[in-house]
């Protein structure tokens, strides 16, 4: 009897540790930083006022125009870089190429070159990467002498 005792409770010690450290490991496997909700904040904000926008009958390829930005790049091929090529596309606008760091992996009717290509020489590049906007500019600004602004920027401008 006590040798059952002894089992049930070694048992049931190791059950409660196996808890706790599976407890911990999935808290730390699913724990959303502050960096990703700030992320995810400032893509909802975007998108938000790019609807707003959209609503409102105003226009990005305007936005070019009257900056005299004749042909872009854009930086970022995931949601929002779709989103600029689809209402650039049927304008007067030129998107002339796309980069991203995973170029070889997105399927686009567009040229998609890596950060690392060479670039060539356009009016200006649209970063729709918001998020890392500081250091995609920085990089950029070191291999390019044309303007490199953010979508973000476009956007509230509208």
């Amino acid at each position: 009897m006590k040798k059952v005792i002894t089992t049930l409770l070694t048992a049931l010690a190791g059950g409660i540790v196996g808890a706790v450290a599976a407890s911990k490991i999935w808290k730390k496997k699913c724990t959303i930083s502050d960096d990703w909700i700030k992320k995810f904040l400032e893509f909802y904000n975007v998108l938000n006022r790019w609807l707003a926008v959209k609503q409102s009958g105003r226009s990005y390829a305007k936005f070019f125009e009257k900056k005299q930005y004749k042909t872009i790049a854009i930086y970022g091929m995931k949601e929002l870089g779709e989103r600029l090529y689809d209402e650039l596309k049927d304008s007067n606008i030129k998107v002339a190429y796309a980069i991203d760091r995973n170029a070889d992996r997105i399927y686009s009717e567009l040229d998609i070159v890596t950060p690392d290509d060479e670039l060539s020489k356009v009016d200006a590049i649209v970063v729709t990467a918001i998020h890392y906007y500081d250091e995609i500019e920085s990089m950029l600004a070191e291999k390019v002498d044309y303007p490199i602004i953010s979508i973000e920027d476009i956007i509230y401008e509208l």
